[in-house]
């Protein structure tokens, strides 16, 4: 009885020593060495250094001086000049149209004899004045007792006033003749043709349309953002003013000219709030240059983008836009390589950089590679710079 009940115990005893043997006999497990947690990232080693602002804007090219020719006198269009065509060019003083001076020239011959009528009579009025004169001497009794229409007085200030009034319809005449042939005002192209030869014209009907090319001028919408990064304040004087530069594609090419601006149109615009400058570009057509130009011209009505150069903001640190991280804060690597998330004031940005005036220090190294959520204290392995 008592040996069946020892031999399960037995066993038991058996295999727990078996197992307690083999547990110790079983060899110890390799130490690895823990892995390293360092970040691995780029960095970049900053120094203060002077930023040149610029601001961007858009406008179309305008002409300087825009008119709309008007005919002052009457008559038939005699001739028009081969450059009085849409596109055509025109130096200043150049017959553009001639009219039907026929009328105009009678007027002015009658004009002319009334002139040489009214002085003929003003002669014999200066006669009978100075006969006058001598026959109220003989009396013996001064001058200025003499009553006016004795010394014919009133009769000779009529007379001349006849001849002022031929003189001036002299003058009248001449200038309806010569308005019968138009000239241009000055160097430009015509934007538009009402006549043509044969056709008659009355006074104030249009004639045509023409544009200086001396100059084009741009309005440039800026916001009270982009003008904080202009000097314009301190501008006194035109050649001060900053310069801009114009791009623009013509025949499928990158095309870009220099312009300057001007002035300021002084008003917000009531429907979008914007500020306007002004910029100008001299002989946009290349008309006065004796060479043929390198750039294309500058064509009326062309849209630009327009880069204006602003402030320039000495002592700044330049930040790569992705590096600054939420509520204005630079990730920065201190001396025992791990993380700061440093904050920062940022005085401007554009495209490409946020323009840092306070908060880092020359020589700091910040990171500027990707690192997943950022971590104040995170150990890093700066992996050499990325500038």
């Amino acid at each position: 009885m008592y040996k069946k009940l020892l031999l399960p115990i037995g066993v038991l005893a058996t295999a727990a020593i078996i197992s307690i043997v083999i547990t110790a006999a079983r060899p110890a497990p390799l130490k690895l060495e823990s892995p390293d947690t360092a970040l691995a990232v780029k960095t970049l080693v900053l120094n203060a250094s002077s930023a040149q602002l610029h601001v961007e804007s858009q406008g179309t090219v305008l002409p300087r001086t825009r008119t709309k020719l008007i005919s002052e006198v009457s008559g038939a269009v005699l001739s028009v000049s081969s450059e009085f065509v849409v596109g055509g060019t025109f130096e200043k003083g150049d017959i553009l149209l001639q009219l039907d001076p026929t009328d105009y020239e009678v007027a002015l011959q009658r004009a002319e004899a009334r002139l040489i009528s009214m002085n003929a009579q003003y002669t014999f009025e200066l006669a009978r004045a100075a006969q006058a004169e001598k026959e109220w001497a003989m009396t013996g009794r001064p001058a200025e007792e003499a009553p006016l229409l004795a010394l014919r007085k009133p009769y000779l200030a009529e007379a001349r006033a006849n001849v002022l009034q031929a003189e001036a319809e002299v003058k009248q005449a001449k200038l309806k003749l010569a308005r019968t042939t138009i000239r241009a005002p000055y160097l430009g192209m015509v934007a538009a043709k009402t006549v043509d030869i044969g056709q008659y014209v009355t006074v104030a009907a249009p004639l045509g349309e023409i544009f200086a090319i001396d100059f084009a001028e741009i309005r440039l919408p800026l916001t009270e953002k982009d003008l904080a990064r202009l000097d314009l304040i301190s501008h006194l004087d035109d050649s001060a003013l900053p310069d801009v530069s114009l791009n623009a594609t013509v025949a499928s090419m990158p095309a870009s000219w220099t312009a300057k601006i001007v002035r300021s149109e002084g008003v917000v615009d009531q429907l979008n709030r914007a500020h306007y400058l002004v910029a100008r570009v001299a002989d946009p057509y290349g008309i006065n240059q004796p060479q043929k130009p390198t750039t294309p011209n500058l064509l009326m009505g062309t849209f630009v983008g327009a880069d204006i150069k602003g402030k320039t903001l000495d002592n700044i640190f330049a930040v790569p836009r992705h590096v600054l991280l939420e509520n204005d804060r630079v990730p920065v690597v201190d001396s025992d390589k791990r993380l700061r998330l440093t904050p920062v004031e940022v005085s401007f940005s554009d495209r490409d950089y946020y323009y840092i005036s306070s908060g880092l220090e020359e020589g700091v190294e910040i990171v500027v590679s990707a690192m997943g959520p950022a971590i104040e204290g995170m150990l890093l392995k700066p992996m050499g710079s990325a500038g």
